[in-house]
Order: structure tokens, then C-alpha cells, then sequence
């Protein structure tokens, strides 16, 4: 899971362009929206992407969305769900 979990936060820093960021800097329980690292609506719609194009997660329902990006952990324990479930 700690693989996976610095795969994501390398994968964020390179796809929102966050290069002012390393991944020990991104703390994998801290908020990635409003005071935390601070993405916005922008920045969630190209997480949907990069999870449809490198894990084959699609997100449809906007509610689940949002408990899905609240940190890299709770993506990261999706994806492992999803591809345990596939």
C-alpha cells in the first residue's frame, strides 16, 4: 500500500504541476482540497482522469468523488479496493 501510495502523490505532483512539492511533503492523510494542499474543482477533474487512464477507475457519482479525494490515502485505499474487487 505505501508503493501505491507514493506512485499517487508522484503521479499528483507531475499531472496539477505541484513541482514545488516533493512526495515527502504531501503527508498521505492531509486534505488535498480547501486548507490542506489546496486543489480545487480543476484539479479534481484530472484525478478523474489519471484514474480512468492508469487504473481504470471510472467516477461517476460526485458524492463518492468526494470521499474518495479527501487525502492520497483514501485514493490509494480505493484503487486497492477496486483492483482486489476486479
Amino acid at each position: 500500500m505505501e508503493d501505491l501510495i507514493l506512485e499517487l502523490k508522484e503521479k499528483l505532483i507531475a499531472q496539477l504541476n505541484l513541482k514545488h512539492l516533493t512526495p515527502e511533503e504531501i503527508d498521505s492523510d492531509q486534505p488535498l482540497f480547501g486548507v490542506g494542499i489546496g486543489l480545487d474543482s480543476i484539479d479534481a477533474l484530472e484525478i478523474i482522469v489519471m484514474l480512468d487512464n492508469d487504473y481504470g477507475i471510472k467516477l461517476t457519482n460526485q458524492e463518492e468523488a468526494r470521499e474518495i479525494f479527501t487525502s492520497v490515502r483514501t485514493i490509494a485505499n480505493y484503487i486497492h479496493k477496486h483492483q482486489a474487487n476486479a
